[in-house]
């Protein structure tokens, strides 16, 4: 970007350009920015200096557009117009009515998803909208009314209300698991396909921390599939790609649904849980407030 300005000398000679351009004048463009008219003619020779080349023909009465500048201009109007709607955008968060709720996609898929038809009916007139991310967004800075955090509960700037305990065990499709045999103990599935995942961003337990839990330290397996998402996880498991994580909170229905079985009694408690959190700047509307009451009446922590 530094060396962008420094051949183009200064943002504003693109705002001069896009006017003169538009209007094929530099008086009118002079006019619409309220400058005098020899800034107009300047900010245009130190562009067509910085660039190298000639943006304009110098008509009497108007200015013509040379190809150079026809290409620039074309990128000027869509990169001011991506800027006009993205300020729109912002400028149009405060006064929105609806209430945004941040997790990752398989949070969304799999815990707000099957229970989303009893939020409606509870809650006919809030408008939800489920942001799936694969990062942790700055919920002040993003408008974000509430959102899903994996961690140990010390995030100082946000309130936080405990949805589940991490609590992880082992998940394959039922065919699997029927095929692998007895799996008498943890070290049998160090013989099993392992689906493992690796997310960019998010830092996330591995089957080595799994492992290493029941003190197996070494012989992990590194082959078998690597997903950069949980839903995707959760996918191949169910379609029978090997043995995966199941998050309690979020596999606990697929088991009992049958598209899934479990080895409960590996189960890892990490000490970290998924936590609901919301700013301690901004105070939540009344619908962010019943939408965090409901999340909350719906945990599986709740007594």
């Amino acid at each position: 970007m530094q060396e962008l300005w420094k051949q183009l000398g200064s943002p504003r000679h693109l705002v001069v350009f896009e006017a003169a351009a538009r209007l094929q004048s530099f008086t009118h463009a002079a006019q619409e920015l309220n400058v005098q008219q020899p800034a107009v003619s300047v900010a245009i020779r130190h562009l067509e200096e910085g660039l190298g080349t000639a943006l304009f023909i110098r008509q009497h009465r108007k200015v013509i557009l040379t190809t150079a500048g026809e290409r620039l201009m074309a990128d000027v109007t869509r990169a001011f117009s991506q800027l006009a709607h993205s300020v729109a955008s912002i400028q149009q968060l405060k006064q929105a009515k609806y209430v945004t709720l941040s997790a990752s996609t398989a949070f969304n898929n799999y815990w707000i998803m099957p229970r989303l038809a009893e939020f409606q009916a509870q809650h006919p007139e809030i408008d939800l909208r489920l942001q799936s991310s694969d990062r942790e967004p700055d919920i002040d800075a993003e408008n974000i009314s509430l959102a899903v955090r994996l961690g140990d509960g010390n995030w100082p700037e946000y309130e936080r209300e405990l949805i589940a305990d991490e609590v992880i065990y082992p998940v394959a499709a039922p065919r699997i698991m029927e095929a692998a045999g007895q799996l008498e103990d943890i070290f049998d599935l160090l013989n099993q396909r392992l689906i493992h995942l690796e997310e960019p961003i998010r830092q996330r337990p591995s089957w080595s921390d799994w492992f290493k839990n029941f003190s197996v330290k070494s012989g992990v397996p590194n082959t078998g599939l690597r997903l950069n998402d949980y839903a995707l996880v959760l996918q191949a498991a169910m379609a029978g790609e090997g043995f995966a994580f199941g998050w309690k909170h979020l596999t606990d229905r697929l088991v009992a649904q049958g598209v899934l079985a479990a080895r409960f009694e590996w189960q890892w408690k990490t000490g970290n849980g998924f936590y609901l959190v919301w700013s301690k700047k901004t105070p939540l509307t009344e619908d962010a407030k019943k939408v965090r009451d409901w999340v909350l009446d719906n945990t599986t922590n709740t007594p």
